[in-house]
């Protein structure tokens, strides 16, 4: 199994930016995609961006490209999800999600509040 701890979630005033970090218990190499979803009050959970092991580029939702940026560091087993300029629109809950032998991992969650 892997476990996904998420943290960095807070309260940013619109342009604002915030850096999510999720550390993981195994090489993350060895994980066959990972990725961050989010979801707002009263909404369905949202795929925000996803990358493969090699660390191509899956999937970059339209309202985050050219502000959120995926990441990782092997060495720490952690990626992370820059996310700049930052619109009230954004604000959700954010997962860490990681696909691996089939079987779907979930972080817990951290809130990332946009508001002026």
């Amino acid at each position: 199994q892997v476990q996904l701890v998420e943290s960095g979630g807070g309260l940013v005033q619109p342009g604002g930016s915030l850096r999510l970090s999720c550390a993981a218990s195994r090489n993350i190499f060895s994980i066959h995609g990972m990725g961050w979803y989010r979801q707002a009050p009263g909404k369905q959970r949202e795929l925000v961006t996803r990358i493969s092991t090699g660390d191509s580029t899956n999937f970059v939702a339209d309202s985050v490209k050219g502000r959120f940026t995926m990441s990782r560091d092997n060495a720490k087993n952690t990626v992370y999800l820059q996310m700049n300029n930052l619109k009230p629109e954004d604000t959700a809950v954010y997962y860490c999600y990681a696909r691996y032998f089939g079987q779907d991992y979930w972080g817990q969650g951290t809130q990332v509040t946009v508001s002026s």
